[in-house]
Order: C-alpha cells, then sequence, then structure tokens
C-alpha cells in the first residue's frame, strides 16, 4: 500500500493525535511509514500540518506538493492552504466549521468558512463534514479530531480497517476518555456509510 495523507488544523484541535493514530494503525499493520509535523505558532491558534507517508517507495516524511491522497482538514481556509498538496485524484475531508484568527478580532472580515468550502468544491472532491452535527451525540466537538478519522475510515479512504485504528485509540488516547473517543470514531464511521453527510 502507498498513501500519502495531509492532516491540517490549527493550536488545540487534536491534529497531532489524529496523525499519530494513523501513522501507529499503519506500521502495526506492518506498513513502513514516515510522519512530520510543523507545527508553527500551533499553541496561539496558529497552523499545524501533519504529513504521513506510508508504503515502501517512501524516502522522506514530507509529502510533495501534488501528490496527497487524503487532506483530513480541520478548518476550512486551513484546508485551501494545504490544497497545493493534493493530488489530482485526491480527495479533502474537510470540517465546515471556521476558526476565527487573531487577526479577524483586529480587523473583521465577515470569515465564516463559506467562501473556502465553495473554492474546495470547485477546485477537487470534497467530502464537508458539520462537526456540530457530527458530535452532537457526544456533548462537544473537542473529539472532532477522531470523529473525522471515522469518516476517512467509513467511506474507505484511509485504506485502514477499523478495529485497528479502534485498538490505537485504546492505547494512545488516556483511560477516561477512551469510551468518549470511540464513539466519537464510530459515530464518523456511521455517518460515511448511511451517506448522511
Amino acid at each position: 500500500m502507498h498513501k500519502d495523507i495531509l492532516v491540517c488544523g490549527v493550536g488545540g484541535q487534536g491534529t497531532v493525535l489524529a496523525s499519530k493514530l494513523i501513522a501507529s494503525a499503519a506500521m502495526n499493520l506492518g506498513h513502513i511509514v514516515h510522519s512530520a509535523e510543523t507545527i508553527g505558532m500551533a499553541q496561539r491558534g496558529g497552523s499545524v500540518t501533519s504529513h504521513i507517508r506510508i508504503g515502501e517507495q517512501v524516502y522522506s516524511p514530507m509529502i510533495p506538493h501534488g501528490n496527497a491522497d487524503i487532506i483530513l482538514a480541520f478548518e476550512p481556509a486551513e484546508a485551501v492552504r494545504n490544497l497545493p498538496y493534493l493530488g489530482k485524484d485526491g480527495i479533502v475531508i474537510v470540517s465546515s466549521a471556521p476558526i476565527q484568527p487573531v487577526t479577524e478580532s483586529l480587523n473583521p472580515t465577515g470569515y465564516d468558512g463559506s467562501n473556502m468550502i465553495t473554492y474546495l468544491k470547485s477546485k477537487c472532491k470534497c467530502i464537508v463534514v458539520d462537526p456540530q452535527k457530527l458530535c452532537d451525540s457526544l456533548g462537544s466537538t473537542r473529539y472532532f479530531n477522531v470523529a473525522i478519522l471515522g469518516v476517512a475510515a467509513g467511506c474507505g479512504k484511509l485504506r485502514l480497517d477499523a478495529q485497528t485504528l479502534l485498538k490505537e485509540i485504546e492505547t494512545r488516547v488516556p483511560a477516561k476518555f477512551v469510551n468518549i473517543n470511540k464513539a466519537a470514531f464510530t459515530a464518523g464511521m456511521n455517518v460515511c456509510m448511511t451517506g448522511e453527510i
């Protein structure tokens, strides 16, 4: 298997955990995995990007432009910012909910993410996920990072089986949050398989 996956969002959204779940699940299935994070000003709400490259013919942890099979984007503007990485047959799975940048409070532009979603739909294959709707039964959108993995797995885009990913959640998530994160992953899988997105 060869798969290039880019995970992007802003600091505090759980992008790094999501990328570690993908990478460790692939390694446990016997694949060679390279990964790297570009964290930047993550603690201040800045961009966070994780590159995950799976396969024997991978010699660098960074995905070249035009090569990503999947972009998992936790924020619409971050999806657009990272779009040059997407391959011609790739797909973007993106949150519809914007995170207001600090600059928006200094000079309001009315940013609500809708223009970014419109742009993405015009440029690539795109699955738009409403985090509020997806995480409604969980009581908080803070579990969206795991729920979006469920969406990607349920749509068959990750090519990693659900049981392996669930096992990684059990291993990597603190014990008191394991059940809610497993529920988030299952919720993501279910909406994709039932076509409710």
